[in-house]
């Protein structure tokens, strides 16, 4: 299927399909399991926790020709960017660039609002997904460690935008 079927959408207010954003999720973030510790924070969400997560950030979706959701992010305002998080892509899709397109509908709202910069974690296991997060002109700004390790867990990176 080509990337230009896939449209870029903000979630609506009305938004009735969050049982589809948690399979999304669910199933994008499954790699991980095994990979990263502690494991992925994704194990938490619920239909009712994406919707509340929705009324504070601002989420993008990615739809095929079908209206299927095969992408997500979301991106939380902050007083000096944003920060996004959750970014999905259906297995069956990943290197099509959809994710290349969420991030720039995050980066596009976030130089909308002003903001000169966009945050985000990965995790130090996944270092295809830091190769990824550099071609899209992000760059490693620190290492932290999630509560009780005593070890980096997680990088933040940043991409200054204009």
């Amino acid at each position: 299927m080509e990337q230009s079927r896939i449209s870029i959408t903000q979630i609506p207010a009305d938004f009735g399909r969050w049982d589809d954003v948690l399979a999304l999720i669910m199933r994008t973030f499954a790699f991980m399991d095994g990979i990263i510790d502690p494991p992925s924070s994704a194990h938490l969400l619920t239909v009712d926790a994406l919707r509340a997560k929705a009324l504070r950030e601002t989420g993008f979706l990615a739809l095929d020709g079908d209206d299927r959701i095969v992408g997500c992010v979301f991106a939380l305002e902050r007083a000096d960017g944003f920060y996004v998080g959750k970014l999905a892509v259906a297995p069956d899709r990943q290197g099509q660039g959809i994710g290349r397109r969420l991030m720039q509908a995050a980066e596009d709202l976030a130089r909308s609002r002003g903001k000169s910069a966009i945050d985000l974690e990965t995790r130090i296991e996944l270092t295809a997904n830091h190769a990824a997060f550099a071609r899209l002109g992000f760059r490693e700004t620190e290492r932290t460690a999630h509560e009780g390790y005593d070890r980096p867990t997680s990088i933040t990176m940043r991409k200054t935008i204009s």
